[in-house]
């Protein structure tokens, strides 16, 4: 669910898969944990059986999602499998389950496997590729535990369908959720979220969705357009997760079981800036669906969440939700929960006079979005200020090239048309390249340096 990708509406595409900064270690880590459990699935005493064994476990995913969506087809009146791409993001080998219209993927047995070109953007997300609509999941990052893999399908098929379920997707930026207030009140929705679910009795339940409604709403009061920004995401991967949940097939306590710990892991992630739907939308369906088993079918893109779930659960508001947020807070960890955000703000402020620097102040290099395609990770991101979000590792296609982010970041623009990286330091050719990112240019694009200022843009021949 961190790793996503973004691609034009022309392109009839869907961010994911869409999601504060992840430093180096932590990006070394990750990739060496990646490769290592690639070598630990291809591992074999004879060399035959390496891809066998692969293969033979993929071709297990595939069935085990075709059978748990045709289980559900009542929750959405559909059966949401289609074609899927399994695909290792260090060597772009794909599996799939269906072939492409190209001849990239070729019959293996019952799935069919081939390497995917350059300019095909790799994430957890629904693609359009080969003149057919895929849900694409990475191979490292799927997980050994059947249920949650099931999940995972579900997630990326439910958005390759959304069009179809007049939910197309549209977002908007919440880096609101970078402030310590608005951290601060998520955190302690979340909190109230997790007695909810807990909640033996549906009285007290209530309470706590009750309490988790105020603080949400005293939130939105705090930022302006927040109430609206934040429904945009949760109606595309908040709606998105709680089907992947329905559709994994858990009981009652391992569903409360699974919440709780994804929730917790949640509130450890360093932003919430474009996670959060992931986990606030599914715990509230989730309650509701024991009443009001239908209650999805009746959302759409102008459905507002909030006022949709008070509505459902039959609860009001008290009107001052400033002095009850307050009161209650203690319930919920308050006190332990601001000495947290507290902290976080006092090193947020030094990251992101670093970013500030790097991509404003100093000289640097800005690429103009034309028809892009974009993926990134949602879990490590920084926003600055009205300048637009850093994204630590991000890939971008476009008519002009690949541009790969590998570290340092890049700061995608508050309307999402242009990126910032820092200045060339190596050209040769086609072949552009800096501190921590690479750009491979396309016949007719060139990079220019304005003498004045030092910065850098792309221009046509």
């Amino acid at each position: 669910m961190g790793l996503s990708s973004e691609l034009d509406v022309t392109n009839s595409s869907t961010e994911a898969s869409p999601t504060v900064v992840r430093n180096l270690k932590c990006l070394a880590v990750m990739k060496r944990i990646a490769i290592v459990t690639f070598f630990l699935l291809f591992q074999q005493v004879a060399f035959g059986q390496k891809e066998l064994t692969l293969k033979d476990s993929i071709t297990v995913y595939f069935e085990e999602i075709k059978l748990a969506t045709k289980k559900s087809i009542e929750l959405w009146d559909m059966d949401f499998y289609g074609p899927m791409l399994l695909v290792n993001p260090y060597t772009r080998q794909a599996f799939a389950n269906s072939p492409d219209s190209a001849g990239v993927l070729k019959q293996d047995g019952t799935i069919f496997t081939g390497k995917l070109p350059n300019n095909v953007i790799i994430g957890n997300a629904a693609i359009c590729w080969s003149g057919t609509n895929w849900a694409m999941i990475l191979l490292p990052f799927i997980s050994q535990n059947k249920q949650d893999r099931i999940n995972l399908f579900a997630h990326e098929l439910f958005h390759k369908a959304q069009p179809s379920l007049r939910l197309r997707p549209a977002e908007a930026n919440n880096n609101h959720l970078d402030k310590k207030e608005a951290r601060i009140y998520l955190h302690l929705e979340m909190e109230a979220l997790k007695k909810a679910i807990q909640s033996a009795e549906t009285r007290e339940m209530k309470m706590h969705i009750k309490n988790a409604l105020t603080f949400r709403k005293y939130r939105n009061l705090l930022f302006a357009r927040s109430d609206s920004t934040e429904n945009l995401l949760e109606l595309n991967e908040g709606i998105a997760e709680y089907t992947g949940i329905m559709i994994a097939g858990r009981n009652k306590m391992e569903t409360t079981n699974y919440i709780i710990k994804k929730t917790n892991d949640f509130l450890s992630n360093p932003s919430y800036v474009r996670t959060f739907a992931y986990y606030t939308i599914p715990v509230y369906g989730y309650l509701l669906q024991h009443s009001a088993k239908e209650w999805h079918r009746q959302i759409n893109l102008n459905t507002h969440l909030t006022d949709y779930f008070l509505n459902a659960f039959n609860l009001s508001l008290p009107n001052d939700v400033k002095k009850r947020s307050e009161a209650i807070a203690g319930l919920y960890n308050g006190e332990q929960i601001l000495v947290q955000e507290t902290e976080r703000e006092e090193k947020t402020k030094k990251i992101v006079a670093g970013y500030k620097a790097k991509f404003i102040e100093e000289p640097h290099f800005e690429i103009a979005f034309e028809k892009k395609s974009v993926s990134y990770d949602t879990r490590y991101v920084v926003t600055i200020e009205d300048k637009g979000i850093v994204y630590p590792t991000m890939k971008a296609t476009d008519n002009w090239g690949t541009l790969t982010v590998e570290h340092g970041g890049g700061l995608m623009s508050p309307n999402r048309d242009k990126v910032t990286i820092t200045i060339p330091v190596k050209m040769e050719g086609n072949e552009i390249s800096g501190d921590g990112w690479m750009l491979k240019l396309n016949e007719g694009y060139n990079v220019k340096k304005d003498e004045k200022t030092g910065n850098y843009s792309l221009t046509k021949k």
